[in-house]
């Protein structure tokens, strides 16, 4: 079986515009994985990863999958956060701001850099881009896919179909944050989307009643209530005795989470 090539590399803060520092320098680690059969030259499929959550395990799923062309030759980057979490931290600056401040980072500092440096070439097609995140990386993969516009404003969704939010959770009221309120779905424009939603019974204020606005497994119940009444093609696992980003859950679940999300896509052999 032929083995990707994984490309490390570091992004200074300095370096960024988008993101130079919420408290002052520091420095963002990236994983570039490019599968043997990436044909160069050729626009391929990708994969954006937050958090780098995986990256091991991922690129060994991936190996496997795309040799028994189960997958598409696809690019993973598996790019870290800015350190921290929560309000005030540079990660919640980029996960949790409901913007596309991210998406455009991505795009226009992230890819760019990527494709000089290791000599590859991303598709501009939406349905051969899809990203994946756990807990407020997940919410940043939905907002990403749901509300336009995505990336740079003249060329909007250009990660539309697949928002893949494989193995991750939501905080608080889900739908009301991504832009599908469940009390007015009927209303909002639907989503060339296909989403894979994870939560564990025990996952964040699972005990915690509905005022608190932080039981992550009533808001992701509400979340896949609203992509069912939406007709969006979805899966959502409900995990028996996980807790968040419950690592075995991840590991387990991930090479299901990729063939739904990459279903109908076309896969070409090199």
């Amino acid at each position: 079986m032929p083995k990707g090539v994984r490309h490390d590399f570091t992004m200074n803060s300095q370096d960024s515009k988008l993101y130079p520092g919420l408290k002052g320098a520091y420095k963002r680690k990236v994983t570039v994985y490019v599968p043997s059969q990436y044909d160069p030259g050729t626009a391929a499929p990708f994969i954006v990863v937050q958090d780098a959550m995986q990256a091991a395990a991922m690129s060994k799923i991936l190996d496997n999958m795309i040799h028994e062309k189960r997958l598409p030759a696809m690019i993973a980057i598996f790019i870290a956060s800015g350190g921290g979490d929560g309000k005030g931290s540079q990660r919640g600056l980029e996960y949790d701001t409901l913007s596309e401040k991210y998406a455009v980072f991505i795009e226009t500092e992230v890819l760019p850099r990527i494709e000089k440096d290791y000599k590859v070439t991303f598709t501009k097609d939406p349905e051969g881009r899809a990203t994946m995140g756990g807990s407020s990386g997940r919410r940043l993969c939905v907002h990403d896919g749901l509300v336009p516009p995505r990336f740079v404003p003249s060329r909007a969704e250009l990660f539309r179909h697949f928002c893949q939010s494989a193995i991750s959770h939501q905080q608080g009221h889900a739908a009301r944050r991504v832009g599908i309120p469940r009390e007015s779905h009927s209303q909002s424009e639907r989503k060339p989307l296909r989403v894979w939603m994870q939560v564990g019974d025990k996952d964040n204020g699972y005990k915690q009643n509905e005022a608190t606005l932080h039981n992550w497994v009533m808001a992701n119940d509400r979340m896949a209530a609203v992509l069912k009444a939406k007709d969006y093609p979805y899966r959502y696992v409900f995990s028996a005795g996980a807790g968040h980003v419950d690592g075995k859950v991840v590991r387990q679940t991930l090479p299901e989470a990729l063939l739904f999300v990459w279903q109908g896509y076309e896969v070409k052999a090199k």
